[in-house]
């Protein structure tokens, strides 16, 4: 027969137990819509990388490619076809294309966003390259002109994508976020492999009319997101100091990586600070004359 102190006991142990299975559920509700957070946050970059590549080869977008997948937002600034060769015309080509997939695999997990809008003009690749020199390059940096500078331009982006998935994976407790998150960065960390090994197989080559060498613009271009994102050493050039090379033992660097040729990890903040151009995650600019779009990116607004 239960006693009065048993029953109090008893009841005690239940709400306890009660509280603890409310507290779990409802901190599992807040990492799960995190995560979801966390996944739509890329679709920016996604953005930015499909109009770039689509209208550099192809010299159209996604309002023509795959409509629906814009959600009714704005049309490109500035974009155009640049001047290629078939090879690279159809490298970049195949990288546009599989942006348009990545655009469509995000959607398939998390509800997105429209495409935000996007400044892909001559002068806004320009003005990062003057600030990457810390002087006006003359004349004005040209992303479209030729295989080089388009080349030059694209290692501006892809690689500020994949140190992003690199530094959500480990935030991501579902297995299928985990999964795709794996897909896009295995794809991401491809195209950036490609770039750099173009562009290093021309490292000393003087980008004209600047006199300067592409391993030089490589460099300036790391330090300077380095410099935006606050965050420490988290990019590189095609050519490092020896110290800084793989195992300290090569000055080559066409693949990226830490002291242990591990990829280096990006914050949205860190992201956000680069592409804007101006090192603040609350003031939109550069690329995003507006402002990246999802929830992550309206919070940080000013």
């Amino acid at each position: 027969m239960m006693t009065n102190n048993n029953i109090g006991c008893l009841i005690f142990t239940l709400l306890v137990m009660l509280r603890t299975r409310t507290t779990s559920i409802v901190a599992a509700g807040a990492n799960e819509v995190m995560e979801t957070d966390l996944i739509e946050f890329p679709l920016n970059l996604e953005y930015l990388e499909a109009e770039f590549f689509l209208w550099g080869a192809l010299g159209y977008g996604l309002d023509k490619v795959a409509p629906n997948l814009t959600m009714g937002g704005p049309p490109p600034l500035g974009v155009r076809k640049a001047k290629l060769s078939p090879f690279i015309r159809d490298i970049v080509a195949q990288f546009a294309f599989q942006e348009v997939g990545h655009l469509r695999a995000i959607k398939e997990v998390v509800p997105g966003f429209p495409r935000p809008l996007l400044d892909l003009s001559a002068s806004s690749f320009a003005k990062v390259m003057d600030h990457a020199f810390g002087r006006p390059l003359t004349p004005p940096f040209d992303p479209y002109a030729n295989d080089l500078t388009f080349l030059l331009a694209s290692y501006l982006i892809p690689y500020v994508g994949l140190t992003g998935y690199v530094g959500t994976s480990p935030k991501l407790n579902n297995t299928s976020s985990k999964k795709l998150v794996a897909g896009l960065l295995a794809v991401e960390s491809a195209q950036d492999a490609v770039i750099r090994a173009l562009l290093y197989q021309r490292a000393l080559v003087r980008v004209a009319p600047y006199r300067i060498t592409v391993a030089e613009f490589s460099t300036r271009m790391s330090e300077l997101r380095n410099k935006l994102g606050k965050a420490g050493m988290k990019d590189e050039g095609l050519i490092v100091p020896l110290a800084m090379g793989a195992e300290g033992m090569i000055s080559g660097n066409v693949i990226v990586g830490n002291e242990t040729s591990t990829a280096y990890e990006r914050t949205p903040e860190e992201i956000l600070r680069i592409v804007y151009g101006g090192g603040d995650e609350h003031v939109p600019g550069g690329f995003f004359p507006n402002g990246g779009d999802g929830k992550i990116a309206k919070s940080l607004l000013s």
